[in-house]
């Protein structure tokens, strides 16, 4: 019996590319798309499993779903001269109608039933053209970094602007609030004053009013005393010179 052809597509289908400079962690993406009706199992090797990290190294594809695998490469020192020898192979068999243990089901899957393909590692260091490649390509985004960097710091600037005048207003408004709060105090301050001398004055000019009457009255009495006692003699000589007479 002929094994199966690779059900899954794979990109890329041949190469995984690794791009230097190799002094730090490389990644590389290889898209896993399942163009059939049927779940797909899948589990990716390596020939140097301690060089690379897979994320995620196995798992199911749905039908007409596609799982992008990220491959990393870990710094190590390169040598133009050596030529890499490291593979990779994703092994993939259509998942049964319910699967609760996926090592068991790799382990229990019959040979017939496997499907694979195989990659190489290919390890691509930068020439100096294309470095000063990269270099004059991001001169623009550096310009237009500095530009939108300058735009902002205007905007901070007048902003900046913006709340000093604000905060001039304020204060203006603040001293000229206080200013009229001390005139109010000062009116208030005098409207008391002025009624506590009127509350003073009432007391006083109600005692001089009883004693100008006091005073009228017993200057009344005064005047009215002699004329009475005039009226009592006139009697008495009346009566007296009456009595003489007759």
């Amino acid at each position: 019996m002929s094994k199966l052809e690779q059900i899954l597509i794979l990109e890329p289908s041949n190469d995984l590319r690794f791009r230097g400079p190799f002094t730090d962690v490389v990644t590389t993406n290889l898209k896993l798309r399942n163009p059939s009706d049927r779940r797909v199992c899948f589990k990716v090797k390596t020939t140097a499993p301690r060089r690379y990290c897979v994320r995620p190294n196995s798992g199911i594809i749905d039908p007409g779903a596609t799982v992008t695998i990220s491959v990393m490469l870990q710094p190590f020192d390169y040598d133009p001269n050596e030529k890499s020898k490291h593979k990779f192979m994703v092994q993939t068999i259509f998942a049964p109608s319910s699967v609760s243990d996926l090592e068991a089901m790799w382990k229990d899957a019959k040979p017939d039933d496997l499907m694979d393909s195989k990659l190489r590692c290919v390890f691509d260091m930068p020439s100096d053209n294309d470095k000063m490649s990269e270099l004059e390509s991001s001169k623009p985004a550096c310009v237009l970094n500095s530009s939108k960097a300058e735009a902002a710091a205007g905007l901070r600037g007048s902003s900046v602007s913006m709340d000093d005048t604000e905060m001039r207003k304020l204060l203006e408004e603040s001293r000229r609030l206080q200013t009229e709060v001390g005139r109010l105090t000062e009116e208030n301050r005098q409207l008391k004053d002025e009624g506590v001398r009127m509350r003073r004055c009432v007391p006083l000019s109600s005692s001089s009013m009883l004693s100008k009457d006091s005073s009228s009255s017993s200057s009344s009495s005064s005047r009215c005393l002699p004329s009475l006692l005039v009226l009592i003699a006139a009697v008495f000589i009346g009566f007296f010179i009456g009595k003489f007479v007759l």
